[in-house]
């Protein structure tokens, strides 16, 4: 694969003199390679440069309008960070400063003229060797980039449909379809969208939301299904449904899942601080659990529940803007509004 990928690396000539650059297609074309392009223009350099994207540059460093020197610069302005592409200077020119210079400048390697047959082969398979592993490197890199990055969506994949299950386990017992926390998170999702948030936090925040009543698993059927209102005792042990899926879910080490552990615990605090577990106030309360908690507010007024009717469209809607600056963050209900209310006009056209 070696041999057969050095006799087709693409091989750039330029020399101002057609002599030498006869002379050297002669000696690699004798040497197997056969896919050379050469130049006796050096204001041609660039524009064959960009086209060919050859494999090794044969220079010359004394040239008329663009010697060689201002060729390698504009060889390091094209050329990629990562890229491996070698440059061998053949030259005339014998003084320790030319050399010096060019191998600073971007060189890879340095030969004068005249220069040996035999050693310019070595010198040019050497170079494209180092080139061949390079891009071999390159690939094998690309190749476990890309097996990186699907094994890391498969997981998030994975994640995200753990999420699904939990928050559909726990939905199940009072609402069968598990539309809630799908449209839970479905709203907290386009409302943190709305506040400003990243595409990848907002993401987040959707899938989160769906396990914040997941602690409704801890909640006696006695209560979760009573079709009336609660006693005070009742109502004190359905509070303990947000402690529960905090500690459900634990101590988590991803992301997502801390997210959902504050939502979980915190989705019921109130902007002024009226709210439980903790009686949380204005920014104590995470931003997340603060989005979340006018969409469940939102979803369970609109929808019927076992313990509720709906509420029309309209009351549901007056509720929120009362409740704006008490119950809720009022940035979050100016965001949640932007997203309601052009939904609203559109359903009623």
């Amino acid at each position: 694969m070696e041999q057969t990928w050095l006799g087709q690396a693409s091989v750039f000539i330029m020399d101002d003199q057609s002599y030498n650059i006869e002379l050297l297609e002669r000696i690699l074309r004798r040497a197997g390679f056969g896919n050379m392009t050469s130049t006796t223009d050096p204001t041609q350099f660039m524009s064959i440069f960009r086209e060919l994207k050859p494999d090794i540059v044969l220079l010359d460093l004394h040239m008329p309008v663009l010697d060689g020197f201002a060729a390698l610069a504009q060889i390091r302005e094209e050329a990629q960070e990562d890229d491996y592409l070698p440059v061998l200077v053949l030259t005339a020119d014998v003084t320790p400063e030319a050399k010096q210079r060019a191998l600073s400048e971007g060189a890879h390697d340095f030969l004068t003229k005249p220069f040996d047959r035999g050693e310019v082969v070595l010198r040019i398979r050497n170079l494209l060797k180092t080139r061949f592993l390079h891009l071999q490197l390159q690939e094998h890199n690309q190749h476990l980039e890309r097996k990186v990055a699907e094994r890391t969506a498969e997981l998030e994949a994975a994640q995200y449909e753990i999420l699904r299950i939990l928050a559909r386990s726990a939905e199940f017992r009072d609402d069968e379809t598990g539309e809630h926390t799908h449209r839970v998170g479905r709203l907290s999702g386009r409302t943190a969208r709305a506040l400003g948030l990243s595409d990848e936090l907002a993401q987040e925040i959707e899938y989160a939301a769906t396990l914040h009543d997941i602690g409704k698993i801890g909640i006696p059927d006695s209560i979760l299904l009573k079709p009336g209102k609660f006693t005070e005792e009742e109502f004190e042990r359905m509070k303990t449904h947000t402690t529960i899926g905090s500690g459900i879910i634990g101590d988590a080490s991803f992301p997502i899942l801390r997210t959902a552990a504050e939502i979980a615990v915190c989705h019921h605090e109130k902007w002024d601080g009226t709210g439980y577990p903790r009686q949380l106030c204005g920014d104590e309360i995470p931003l997340a659990a603060r989005i979340v908690a006018i969409a469940d507010f939102y979803d369970a007024l609109s929808h019927e529940r076992p313990y509720k009717a709906a509420w029309p469209p309209d009351q549901v809607m007056a509720e929120i803007h009362r409740q704006r600056g008490k119950h809720f963050d009022p940035a979050v209900t100016d965001a949640f509004l932007s997203i309601i209310l052009p939904q609203k006009e559109e359903s009623s056209v």
